[in-house]
């Protein structure tokens, strides 16, 4: 029985052929002729005026923020939904992440509970485009112009996304992105900050570089970090770039193919999508069992792994993390997202056979679950 990982990269001979030219020039280090070529082409694809790369999407987030000055006493809004490295990145600079609640549409932090948190220390806010979806950033924008804040996305997920037809990496005053191996476009590691702002993305590419002044070398003006992504990473993302109309096509066809195959179970709600967005086709997501009822996800994601299909659960709340539950928060939705939510096999190489294969052994999952399953879920 053929097994289904939930991520796969989607490399070709165009991949191949730009890494073994990065590789033959001997430019495999921070510096070359791809680095240059991916900024431009990147900054261009979203609508920004620069683009500066990093090592991965986690340092991109320091980076904005330290750049910015954010520091000891500070404050900063993120949503409770979202991987860890959102708040990390608030803790690196010695700041206080203050998690708040998601819409139950979008997943998105919800711009109502982000002005309610607002305080006398808050300097930004950080917007993430769960699983692909934008987040509300014209309620967002008109909050933080208000109150003189930073408003950062968070696009780890959402390469492709759009908002009123404008691309995720123009909607925030700074944009980050991740290309880890299971992102939409991927370098393996890597990462990048689009952004309009040309202050600031000076003073990324200062800090990026260890702090060392551009017009005299070895001197160090500041403390800085080595965030540098190599010539032979941006030589694949370039790949990547050129590929990917059809990455997104393919991807998205396999969303909708999921959709469609698992309309009828009525355990399953696939995500939504807000009038006037479109998401980016990161992963196939639905939500297991109804709203404020216990959720079979983990019965089910353990009966699939059985079936040789591998899932994702959500990630679990912020607040509900070791390290930040000394900053509690009242985050139901969040809470009810993080314990229903399923991630399926998604990616580019999956066939219309493979969907509905998978779609099969879903139902056959979920005709084992346990009747106190069902009852629990509020669906027998």
């Amino acid at each position: 029985m053929e097994r289904f990982p939930v991520a796969r990269p989607s490399l070709t001979d165009r991949e191949r052929q730009f890494l073994m030219d990065a590789f033959d020039s001997g430019w495999i280090s921070s510096q070359g002729p791809y680095l240059r070529r991916f900024e431009e082409q990147f900054a261009e694809r979203c609508g920004a005026a620069t683009t500066v790369a990093t090592s991965n999407g986690t340092v991109a987030l320091h980076l904005v923020l330290a750049a910015a000055g954010i520091g000891p006493g500070d404050e900063v809004i993120v949503p409770a939904l979202t991987y860890v490295a959102t708040a990390n990145a608030v803790a690196y600079c010695g700041a206080r992440p203050i998690a708040v609640d998601v819409d139950p549409q979008t997943w998105c932090i919800d711009p109502e509970q982000v002005r309610a948190a607002i305080s006398s220390r808050t300097r930004a806010v950080i917007a993430v485009d769960v699983y692909g979806h934008p987040a509300d950033y014209p309620a967002l924008r008109e909050i933080c112009g208000r109150h003189d804040l930073l408003l950062v996305a968070d696009a780890a997920e959402s390469f492709g996304a759009t908002l009123g037809e404008r691309p995720t990496g123009s909607l925030a005053d700074a944009t980050t992105f991740s290309f880890f191996g299971n992102k939409v476009i991927t370098s393996g590691e890597g990462g990048c900050v689009t952004t309009s702002d040309t202050a600031l993305a000076d003073r990324m590419r200062l800090l990026r570089n260890q702090g060392m002044d551009p017009q005299r070398r070895y001197w160090f003006p500041v403390i800085g970090y080595n965030y540098r992504m190599t010539n032979l990473e941006a030589a694949l993302l370039c790949a990547q770039l050129e590929r990917s109309p059809d990455i997104l096509a393919r991807r998205e066809q396999v969303i909708r193919a999921y959709e469609q195959q698992l309309g009828d179970v009525p355990l399953l709600e696939p995500q939504r999508v807000a009038a006037g967005a479109s998401r980016a086709p990161w992963m196939a997501s639905f939500l297991v069992g109804p709203a404020g009822s216990p959720s079979p996800r983990d019965e089910l994601a353990r009966a699939l792994d059985r079936l040789g299909v591998e899932t994702r659960p959500f990630f679990v709340p912020i607040p509900l993390l070791p390290a930040y539950q000394d900053n509690p928060a009242h985050c139901p939705v969040a809470t009810d997202l993080g314990r229903r939510g399923v991630n399926l096999p998604t990616y580019t190489d999956l066939t219309e056979p493979d969907v509905k294969a998978i779609s099969e052994r879903i139902r056959t999952a979920i005709d084992s679950l346990p009747g106190q399953a069902w009852d629990d879920a509020g669906l027998a």
